[in-house]
């Protein structure tokens, strides 16, 4: 039996209304869900660069990353990461302080590295183009890079390659502006885990 035909039509049209605006909040709240949680313990961000031609990997501790990533619609998908600075740890523990100075990071005036993607392009299953803009030490990059999205688990995993030029930022001031020393190509690798 359909109850609402012993109700009277006044009640009928105020609970449609209510069933209609109760339909419109879960649809809205589903198309601006909140972004994925990162995982902190698996995500991470390491660098590479040559110093007098020797590789060098050092990795960053500390990082927060938003991610609201659309599955069906990737190119509605956005992204933002912030890189705390003060959290480089290199192979050689008594150059961590050194690279906090001034002529590399100046971590005491800019403490954190930021990138803001501004664009994201589907161009296979599971790989995204991903433009956006880097800063940091307080200048900006326009930058772009592949992606890789994979399901591992429960979780989602993105995964990337930036190549950058490190005297684009001034990293590496005065004498340290030689790149037979210190190489201006810097590659940093990611990957992070959310759910």
């Amino acid at each position: 039996m359909n109850t609402l035909h012993h109700l009277p039509r006044a009640s009928t049209k105020i609970i449609m209304k209510l069933l209609a605006a109760f339909s419109l909040i879960c649809i809205s709240t589903h198309v601006g869900a909140s972004p994925l949680q990162l995982d902190q313990s698996k995500s991470s961000i390491t660098v590479r660069f040559k110093q007098m031609d020797v590789p060098i990997l050092a990795k960053f501790k500390k990082l927060n990353a938003s991610i609201d990533y659309n599955s069906a619609k990737p190119e509605l998908s956005k992204a933002s990461v912030d890189v705390d600075m003060r959290g480089l740890e290199l192979p050689a523990p008594e150059y961590n302080e050194e690279v906090q100075k001034k002529e590399w990071f100046n971590a005491p005036q800019f403490p954190l590295a930021n990138f803001v993607s501004t664009a994201m392009k589907q161009v296979a299953p599971g790989k995204l183009e991903v433009s956006g803009v880097l800063t940091i030490k307080g200048r900006k990059q326009n930058v772009q890079f592949p992606l890789i999205v994979k399901t591992e688990g429960k979780q989602l995993s993105f995964e990337g390659t930036l190549t950058i030029k490190r005297l684009a930022f001034q990293i590496g001031e005065g004498e340290w502006k030689d790149t037979s020393m210190i190489a201006d190509d810097v590659s940093i690798q990611f990957k992070f885990f959310a759910q």
